[in-house]
């Protein structure tokens, strides 16, 4: 079996491992983002509701609340505006927009690995099955009266390499605009989080 699937692989050029290896990193980005983002949301509703029992103006509650969140982004906002040096409202929304556009990169980190994905895999599946093409007309151009399953087998191999392709790319896309729908949730809940600073610790 072992010795099939390096002939297989030898077959393709390479192609299917290099596939196979694409498929596996996209997997390893989407398990790392699902739990990103599953602990991003559920401490950025956590902080919400946190944030709304604090009361105008307190200070100390509100660093509390920033201290129990300092690893998540909605957290570093809370602190972000709490350490501006300028309390009106119109320097402490700039602050806080600012400290939105440094975590802005946490949120989309890796996610151009799964574009990538989405691109390359139906990219090289085609490849792939162009290279097996090209060995079932070697193959009748060498000798038209060779057997059925000298020509099904390059043909079998580049339906094979079509369909780890089609796999990658559905896999990947469908993860992407998930996750792309969690970061519009998450930046949600940090535009929720400003709103609510801006009410309770800005000056007029």
């Amino acid at each position: 079996m072992f010795e099939g699937v390096i002939q297989y692989s030898k077959d393709s050029w390479g192609i299917i491992p290099l596939m196979l290896v694409i498929f596996i990193i996209g997997i390893a980005v989407i398990i790392e983002r699902y739990f990103f983002f599953r602990k991003s949301i559920q401490s950025g509703a956590s902080l919400d509701a946190d944030l709304r029992h604090v009361a105008y103006n307190n200070e100390q509650d509100a660093r509390q609340v920033a201290g129990h969140y300092e690893r998540t982004v909605q957290g570093r906002l809370v602190q972000a505006a709490l350490d501006s040096p300028n309390k009106s409202e119109a320097a402490m929304e700039r602050e806080v927009d600012e400290s939105i556009m440094v975590q802005m990169p946490y949120l989309d980190r890796n996610l151009w690995v799964l574009d990538t994905c989405v691109t390359l895999g139906p990219l090289l599946g085609l490849l792939g099955t162009i290279i097996h093409m090209i060995q079932v007309f070697s193959v009748l151009a060498a000798n038209s009266s060779q057997k059925v399953s000298s020509v099904t087998g390059p043909i079998a191999h580049a339906l094979v390499a079509t369909a780890v392709g089609l796999c990658i790319a559905i896999t990947c896309v469908v993860f992407l605009n998930y996750f792309n729908k969690r970061i519009r949730l998450v930046v949600n809940q940090m535009e929720l989080v400003k709103s609510m600073l801006i009410s309770r610790f800005a000056t007029i």
